[in-house]
């Protein structure tokens, strides 16, 4: 006796549960359906439920043979957002200090970063004949603090090119990565 008495608890809240949350109510609205039925229908509405026809959501019967459909409920979804919207990075400049030579094959790039927070910068280096010509390029990134600076070493042997550079050209926009 103590068991069924569990189960006619569990399966009336059970039930409550269920109706509570698909909030179904007990029927306020008159009918006006044929079988005169006065059934439940969704508590926020003044439409006839007992003879509506409209698509989607759940079907279900009652004990007089009418039918109700009820409207499906839509919920958004949740997404994740960030209290303040972070702006887009600005690029940043880049100055060469010193071009690479068979003395020191590196180039030296100062790299400016006008955010207000730390940025990934990719500056380009040209390195130039004495005609002007483009014998190699080469891009490296570096991490620049907030509204701060950095300095880059940038290797040109492996270009292959010292013997033949005259002299190296930096594209003055460092262009923020991330």
């Amino acid at each position: 006796m103590h068991t069924r008495g569990r189960r006619l608890r569990f399966t009336a809240v059970l039930a409550l549960t269920v109706l509570t949350l698909t909030s179904f109510s007990t029927g306020r609205h008159h009918s006006h359906s044929r079988h005169g039925s006065s059934g439940g229908g969704c508590s926020s509405s003044s439409q006839d439920h007992d003879t509506s026809t409209s698509s989607g959501g759940t079907t279900g019967g009652s004990t007089n043979g009418s039918t109700h459909r009820s409207r499906p409920t839509y919920r958004s979804t949740p997404t994740a957002t960030s209290s303040a919207t972070a702006r887009p990075l600005k690029d940043g400049t880049a100055v060469l200090k010193r071009c690479a030579s068979l003395d020191d094959p590196y180039s030296t790039v100062e790299v400016r970063n006008p955010n207000g927070r730390e940025a990934l910068f990719t500056v380009k280096v040209a390195y130039k004949n004495s005609n002007g010509s483009t014998l190699a390029d080469t891009t490296s990134q570096v991490s620049v603090p907030a509204n701060g600076r950095a300095t880059l070493r940038m290797a040109a042997a492996s270009t292959g090119v010292l013997d033949r550079l005259d002299h190296c050209e930096v594209d003055p926009r460092a262009t923020a990565d991330r």
